[in-house]
């Protein structure tokens, strides 16, 4: 089964991603939950990632992000050492869980998830404010969701790549925000990442046709400053950050591509 194949996922397999979506949602907004706990006492992410795989795991699912490769060095394979990746303010994407990254009142907060249930994989994130935030880490979230939301109506057989990325990005310029270039969405299923790879810019009528049944993770990420990024080498090695300091937000769903639109997996 050829690769451009794969992207389109049968019947039976978009049952099992619906089903696994519903405990990727569940885990993901649990987490969020008790972020926002941040607003009255300090929490600690970890406290986080832990819940999220409790529930996934509740339910029969494993977290996809767990132990997943992302490259080698001297010493070996490099994998993603936590199930929930916990981005503070600057940080956009990748974060990790760690004892001294604290959640408190003021934070700007993305919390990204994915989830293997019956051997297929979904993916979700979000944006959470905890307690008071700036007006402008507001806005930022809410500019982002609707990007997503934007960039949703673009979704169904015959439109293209590039009417989704165009969509999402020129609703974030007007907004006076950058879309992240350098960082993109893809497929979803059989892998954590396949083909196609998603930029949340472009141009109408290019690209990749979208084909009915096809599952895609699709994620706008959005600057406050610039669309300038960096991988935070000296933190925690995996974090992707604003080169700036400038606030960023993330939101993403998995959806399945149908005749006449999609319908959102997670």
């Amino acid at each position: 089964m050829g690769m451009k194949n794969r992207m389109i996922k049968s019947k039976k397999e978009i049952a099992i991603l619906r089903e696994g979506g519903k405990i990727l949602h569940e885990a993901l907004w649990s987490a969020r939950e008790l972020a926002l706990e941040g607003e009255r006492r300090e929490v600690d992410s970890r406290e986080l990632n832990d819940l999220a795989i409790k529930i996934i795991r509740k339910y029969g699912g494993e977290p996809s992000f767990l132990g997943y490769e992302v490259g080698s060095d001297k010493n070996g394979v490099i994998e993603y050492p936590a199930a929930l990746c916990v981005s503070n303010n600057n940080e956009i994407v990748h974060g990790i869980p760690r004892a001294d990254k604290i959640i408190k009142n003021g934070d700007l907060l993305k919390l990204d998830l994915g989830v293997w249930y019956k051997g297929l994989c979904t993916d979700a994130a979000l944006t959470v404010a905890v307690g008071e935030v700036s007006e402008v880490a507001r806005k930022l979230l809410e500019v982002t969701k609707e990007a997503l939301k934007r960039g949703l109506k673009q979704i169904k057989a015959g439109n293209t790549l590039g009417d989704y990325g165009q969509a999402v990005d020129d609703y974030v310029v007007k907004q006076g925000f950058y879309t992240v270039k350098g960082l993109v969405g893809h497929g979803v299923g059989y892998e954590v990442h396949e083909p196609p790879q998603i930029p949340n810019f472009g141009r109408a009528g290019r690209g990749l046709k979208f084909k009915e049944n096809m599952v895609l993770a699709l994620e706008p990420m959005v600057n406050q400053f610039s669309e300038n990024i960096e991988q935070d080498i000296n933190g925690d090695g995996f974090a992707f950050r604003t080169v700036d300091g400038g606030l960023a937000a993330h939101f993403e769903h998995t959806i399945v591509v149908t005749k006449r639109g999609n319908e959102i997996l997670t």
